[in-house]
């Protein structure tokens, strides 16, 4: 299949950054020490914040997992992962690493760029 690769490898992306995202969640949740030096972002109240991360990182664990399966379930919300996790990389491009925002964006556009290449075999020129 044409783009076999590239998904498999979007789908490792989806998982890490899924589980990443649950991660910083929980600490956001838990007023852990990983959000501090009186930083500003879209969300004020780290609660709200903290909640938002575990549910894109939920979308994106169930993209990743459905995608290894292949599901086309797994494309559509493979897309809507990488999606939602490209708008939060260009949210923080502000921040205090912009250049690792915008790698992580474009990421998530090669991720998105993968899943929709994602098709049948590749017809031959010869009739």
């Amino acid at each position: 299949m044409r783009g076999t690769g590239r998904v498999v490898f979007a789908a490792t992306l989806l998982l890490i950054v899924g589980t990443l995202n649950i991660i910083y969640g929980i600490g956001a949740l838990d007023g852990a020490n990983v959000f501090v030096d009186d930083r500003r972002y879209v969300l004020d109240d780290l609660n709200t914040l903290g909640w938002v991360l575990i549910v894109l990182g939920a979308i994106q664990l169930l993209g990743g997992f459905s995608l290894m399966a292949g599901n086309a379930f797994g494309r559509v919300i493979g897309i809507l992962g990488a999606s939602l996790g490209a708008i939060g990389a260009l949210l923080s491009v502000g921040g205090a690493y912009p250049w690792w925002s915008l790698g992580v964006f474009l990421l998530c556009l090669y991720v998105i760029h993968g899943i929709f290449i994602y098709g049948d075999d590749q017809r031959s020129g010869v009739a």
